[in-house]
């Protein structure tokens, strides 16, 4: 076990039960993130890589295995602290952006300081530093409405950050932005593993991403295996 990594997953599988028999959304799938790492996760539709991000961001229970954040077995632990490890280490970027509609940019950002109980001098400038590092300092008012979909994007890369994770989950974070769009959030999601020391696992089915990557992990049939390093 690297004495570095951030998240340690082993023997990971989902098994869900159907009238036609058992069906392995995962198989025994084991990886480790490492601080300031661009790690890239491909497959086919159906694959599992959103259960495998689930898994591992402590939204969906595994059927076996355990996941491991810092000292937490997320997979074992009580929900109290599985919900701390999602507040204060885990960051998640969805497909579907998950904007909240009635609030603004800086407002959606700034929610998940809210719920932590964060201090207001500290959230507004927490906020105010995060839409500067994604680009959106002059569209901290607007509705996600009034926001294109690269602009919502990048919104949720910073509300994701908000509480300064050291691992940030993107479940096909481009898969709605066109290709020049999905290149510039691609840049940015790679900048903050390399410049910000954030373990990054992003899956996608785009295959211009993969050279981008520190490393590959390809997922068959739940069947999770390492691909080569690709980037130094």
């Amino acid at each position: 076990m690297s004495e570095t990594a951030l998240l340690h997953a082993t023997g990971l599988s989902v098994v869900h039960k159907t009238p036609a028999g058992d069906v392995h959304a995962l198989a025994e799938a084991t990886l480790t993130l490492e601080p300031g790492e661009f790690v890239v996760l491909v497959g086919p539709s159906g694959a599992g890589k959103t259960t495998l991000l689930h898994v591992l961001g402590g939204i969906q229970p595994a059927t076996t295995g355990t996941v491991r954040v810092g000292d937490v077995v997320v997979t074992e632990a009580p929900e109290r602290d599985v919900d701390r490890v999602r507040r204060d280490d885990i960051g998640y970027v969805f497909q579907s952006f998950g904007l909240i509609s009635a609030l603004s940019a800086e407002e959606n950002v700034e929610l998940p300081l809210r719920i932590a109980g964060a201090d207001p001098s500290e959230r507004a400038a927490r906020v105010t530093h995060l839409l500067e590092r994604v680009g959106l300092a002059q569209h901290a008012k607007q509705r996600p409405a009034e926001l294109s979909g690269g602009q919502q994007q990048r919104v949720g890369i910073a509300r994701a950050l908000a509480g300064s994770p050291r691992i940030l989950l993107a479940d096909e974070p481009t898969g709605q932005l066109d290709s020049h769009t999905a290149e510039q959030m691609i840049e940015l999601i790679r900048s903050i593993a390399h410049d910000d020391g954030v373990a990054v696992l992003l899956s996608t089915h785009d295959p211009s991403i993969v050279a981008l990557a520190d490393r590959v992990l390809e997922l068959h049939d739940g069947v999770l295996r390492a691909g080569a390093v690709v980037s130094e």
